[in-house]
C-alpha cells in the first residue's frame, strides 16, 4: 500500500507540572533520548529507532495534560492542500499557520482544533538525525539497535487516546478530510449508531489514534509508545517496578486492537502506555464492532472485567 497524505503521528506536546521529574521519567524509566531545549523552557525528545528530530515535547505548565498532537504529512504541496481542506471543510476551528523554526529542525505548521476539543496540527518538514545503528552512519550496514540504551527503550512513539464529546464530528474530519481509516468502533448494542469509541488509522497498523466519547474537550487518556513484543512489555513492567514507577494497568493484552500493554503514570498524572502486537490493517478491511455490553473484554481480554478508574483518570 502506498502511503500519501498523513503519514504517522509524529510529535504529541505534553504539560508536566514539574519539569525534573518528568525529565528522569522520559528519559531514564521509559528511555527516551532528550534532543534539544528552547527559550521557551520546553525540551525535546525522541525515541531510538525515530529518524526525525524529535517526537515527544514536554512543556511545565500549572496542569498536566495535552497541548496539541502533531502529524506528519508527504510533503508541502499535501500540507497546503490538507490546510485548504480543512478551513472549506466546516469542521475544524482556531486555524492558524505555525512558522517554521517554532519547534526545532521543523518546517511549518498548520494548527487546528477538532470538535472533541483537541488541538491537533500537520507538517511536511523535519530534520532527519537517524537513529544511531549504524558505524558508518543510520542507514549503512545498520546493526539492530544502537548501543547504550536505558529503560524500557520503545522504538517510537506510536498513538494517543484521547476523550472529547463531539466524537461523531472528529471521526468525520478524520475520515473525510484527512483520509483516516476506522479500525474498530465502540457502540451502543441497542443504538448501534451511537459510537463510544472509535479507532483510526493513517497507515496499515491497527491505530494511530483513538477517541472516546466524554462529556469534556480536549483530555489526555494516554501517550503510547511501541515495543516489539510480548516479552518486552513485561519487562517493561519490570522496569517500572524497580523504579517504584505508579502501574496503571497491565501487563495484559487487549480485544480491541490486539495489542499486548502496560499502563503508568508519569510524575504529573499523565498517563503512559507501552504498547506492542495489533495486526495489520487495510483500507478494505472490515470495521471491527464492539458493542458496550462487551467492553470489558475489548478492553482487558484477559480479565474479562471493567477498570471504572481506567475509564475515569485522564488529564
Amino acid at each position: 500500500m502506498a502511503l500519501t497524505g498523513v503519514l504517522r503521528p509524529g510529535h504529541v506536546s505534553v504539560r508536566v507540572l514539574e519539569l525534573e521529574p518528568a525529565l528522569k521519567h522520559y528519559k531514564q524509566v521509559l528511555g527516551l533520548i532528550e534532543v534539544a531545549r528552547d527559550d521557551a523552557g520546553r525540551v525535546f525528545l525522541k525515541a531510538w529507532d525515530e529518524h526525525d528530530h524529535h517526537s515527544i515535547v514536554l512543556r511545565e505548565a500549572d496542569e498536566a495534560g495535552l497541548d496539541y498532537m502533531g502529524w506528519k504529512v508527504d510533503s508541502p504541496a499535501t500540507l497546503k492542500k490538507l490546510a485548504a481542506d480543512l478551513e472549506a471543510s466546516g469542521l475544524a476551528t482556531d486555524m492558524s499557520w505555525i512558522a517554521a523554526g517554532e519547534h526545532p529542525a521543523t518546517g511549518e505548521r498548520f494548527r487546528f482544533t477538532v470538535p472533541t476539543g483537541h488541538v491537533m496540527e500537520l507538517y511536511a518538514e523535519k530534520e532527519k538525525l537517524g537513529n544511531n545503528c549504524g558505524t558508518e552512519g543510520p542507514d549503512v550496514n545498520p546493526d539492530p539497535w544502537p548501543d547504550g540504551l536505558v529503560g524500557i527503550a520503545p522504538s517510537r512513539f506510536d498513538h494517543c487516546l484521547l476523550y472529547g464529546d463531539d466524537l461523531d464530528g472528529t471521526v468525520k474530519l478524520f475520515r473525510e478530510v484527512l483520509g483516516f481509516t476506522l479500525t474498530e468502533q465502540v457502540v451502543l448494542k441497542d443504538k448501534p449508531e451511537f459510537m463510544i469509541g472509535a479507532f483510526l488509522t493513517c497507515s496499515n497498523k491497527a491505530h494511530d489514534v483513538a477517541f472516546i466519547r466524554q462529556p469534556v474537550k480536549g483530555k489526555l487518556h494516554h501517550v503510547s509508545f511501541e515495543l516489539g513484543s510480548w516479552e518486552k512489555v513485561l519487562h517493561a513492567g519490570d522496569v517500572l517496578s524497580r523504579n517504584r514507577t505508579s502501574i496503571d494497568l497491565g501487563p495484559t493484552r487487549h480485544g480491541i486492537t490486539r495489542g499486548e500493554t502496560i499502563y503508568f503514570f508519569d510524575p504529573s498524572g499523565n498517563r503512559n502506555e507501552v504498547f506492542s502486537g495489533g495486526y495489520i490493517s487495510y483500507p478494505d478491511k472490515p470495521v471491527i464492532t464492539w458493542y458496550d455490553d462487551s467492553i470489558g473484554p475489548a478492553i482487558f481480554y484477559h480479565d474479562r472485567k471493567l477498570n471504572e478508574a481506567f475509564l475515569s483518570v485522564f488529564t
